[in-house]
């Protein structure tokens, strides 16, 4: 799907991962295929359904090997139930891996904000999931979307990646003043733009999915 953010988890599942030597390491096949449709397309304006591609990459998946499959792609998770009806393999679940990222970071409670594609947010993926957990979940407003977040994105697909650090931090940065103690990047393109300039000038603790993600896959194969 997102051919960078799909690049950088096989780096961060590599640089994550304890380890002095190549065998040390996670043997891992990554599935990159930018021609599944847009998700966010798919379920906000009618858009070509990607589930057939995303089956498609978990046959693809099992057929050389694995035996368990990460997803680095937020919105495709409104897909998660359907594609662990296709495998009896476990599918990782992106949210479950950035709340156990926020425990990690010693928040465990309160309030928290959440950036990632309108998709994500009108499938209300992290929501439910964060609240039963004990946190509130606090997302940019509608014009914030359009104006800072969106296009943040946008830039990272379009290998814009240092341009769209402006847009995404000062997203982050409102969410921060609306009284957030820690934010999610719930769009595995995002930490890309955040961490192409000073990210630790937005002055709030962030939740890096690619990153969560990784440490989960790491954990389930170390286990």
């Amino acid at each position: 799907m997102g051919p960078l953010a799909s690049a950088q988890f096989m780096l961060r599942l590599t640089l994550l991962t304890p380890a002095e030597q190549d065998q040390d390491h996670i043997p891992a096949v990554l599935w990159s295929d930018p021609r599944v449709p847009d998700r966010t397309a798919a379920r906000l304006a009618g858009g070509e359904d990607p589930l057939p591609w995303l089956a498609r990459g978990i046959a693809g998946l099992q057929a050389a090997g694995a035996r368990a499959i990460a997803i680095p792609c937020n919105t495709a998770h409104g897909w998660y139930d359907e594609l662990r009806a296709t495998t009896e393999l476990p599918i990782l679940h992106i949210v479950d891996a950035a709340a156990e990222d926020l425990r990690r970071q010693g928040i465990h409670s309160g309030r928290v904000g959440l950036m990632a594609t309108a998709g994500t947010l009108a499938m209300r993926l992290y929501q439910p999931r964060l609240e039963a957990l004990g946190y509130e979940v606090i997302v940019p407003p509608p014009a914030e979307m359009q104006s800072l977040v969106s296009p943040g994105i946008a830039l990272v697909k379009a290998n814009r990646v240092a341009a769209a650090y402006i847009p995404l931090a000062e997203a982050a940065r409102n969410l921060r003043d609306r009284g957030a103690s820690a934010v999610v990047l719930g769009c595995t393109e995002i930490p890309l733009g955040i961490l192409a300039g000073p990210y630790a000038e937005i002055g709030v603790p962030m939740v890096d999915t690619i990153d969560a993600l990784a440490l989960a896959a790491i954990g389930w194969a170390k286990a």
